[in-house]
């Protein structure tokens, strides 16, 4: 039997589709149909991965015949007409949600209790307020210590699993777009509010600023939370991301123009991106130096406007 046979078979017995069994091995549908049609081979990692999934050693995979093993219930599939999310992209997207939005509310409660207990009102000996400015490192610390893990987790999960079926239906968008919208309307009423607070009690600034960081702390993240839950119903944006990454030999074995050609095109994208976003930080550098170096932060915001002004560019001509 061939190696063709017992993939077929196996990917049978587990009620597996094709789409399904690419997002556990983190490939596309494509190379796994050219698998099953005999006109490429995985690469010795998929192999082995593939044996692990199907409990057989490597030998019996591409050389034996396992056209006979019986149907694993406890490991099958449940039936269903809708997409299923096998790989836990949606339990991945949350948990990076959920840790951003924590690591931003660390950093900026940090910069509130240290501007709070700055007051000379409250805090009477100078030197004890002199070490209040620790606090904002140790928001800081704290905040890295959650967000960067998360930064690694979600893309190590994008490493192994570059390509996910959208399985999300109407009302799950539905419901991630209300909460994209609460979030939004939140933070913008919270952000009002400290602006407020911050015009009434301008008599005490220390006060006031503390207490416009502290509803920023609880505003911000909402809406970065409310954001990132809509985008993860976005599983096109996410596949598209993913192309963007692949290497030319990743791109060839696809075995299908359009999506060759839609990698190529987000891989050249990703470039566009890095370069000018790599070219506004030079000049944010540069500008510290020179008599406009109070205007040095907006080299990213400009580097940021000319990356979208090139994707709407880029998305007329392709519309057109």
């Amino acid at each position: 039997m061939s190696f063709r046979d017992n993939l077929q078979h196996l990917r049978s017995t587990r009620n597996m589709t094709q789409e399904q069994l690419a997002m556990l091995l983190g490939v596309s549908r494509q190379s796994v149909s050219k698998w099953e049609a005999e006109r490429a081979y995985p690469e010795m990692d998929k192999l082995l991965r593939l044996c692990d999934m199907f409990d057989c050693t490597l030998d019996e995979l591409v050389c034996g015949d396992m056209t006979d093993r019986a149907a694993d219930e406890a490991a099958r599939m449940p039936d269903a007409l809708a997409p299923q999310d096998v790989c836990g992209y949606d339990e991945a997207m949350r948990s990076f949600a959920g840790k951003a939005s924590l690591g931003m509310f660390a950093v900026l409660a940090g910069a509130a209790l240290a501007l709070l207990l700055s007051d000379p009102f409250l805090v009477h000996e100078a030197a004890l307020r002199a070490y209040m400015v620790a606090l904002v490192f140790v928001g800081v610390a704290v905040g890295a210590a959650i967000v960067v893990p998360a930064l690694f987790e979600r893309r190590a999960f994008r490493k192994a699993h570059p390509f996910v079926e959208d399985f999300y239906t109407p009302e799950q968008k539905s419901q991630a777009r209300t909460t994209m919208v609460t979030g939004l309307v939140a933070g913008v009423c919270l952000l009002m509010a400290a602006l407020v607070a911050a015009i009434v009690l301008q008599g005490d600034v220390w006060l006031a600023s503390a207490l416009f960081f502290a509803l920023l702390a609880i505003g911000a993240p909402l809406v970065v939370r409310g954001c990132l839950l809509s985008s993860r119903c976005d599983v096109e944006r996410y596949n598209l991301k993913s192309l963007g990454r692949m290497d030319e030999a990743q791109i060839e074995a696809l075995d299908d123009e359009g999506l060759a050609v839609r990698a190529r095109r987000a891989k050249r994208d990703r470039s566009v991106y890095s370069a000018v976003m790599c070219a506004a930080t030079a000049v944010g550098l540069v500008m510290l130096f020179t008599p406009a170096s109070r205007w040095f932060f907006l080299a990213w915001p400009v580097g940021g406007l000319a990356c979208a002004a090139y994707k709407a560019l880029r998305t007329a001509r392709s519309d057109g």
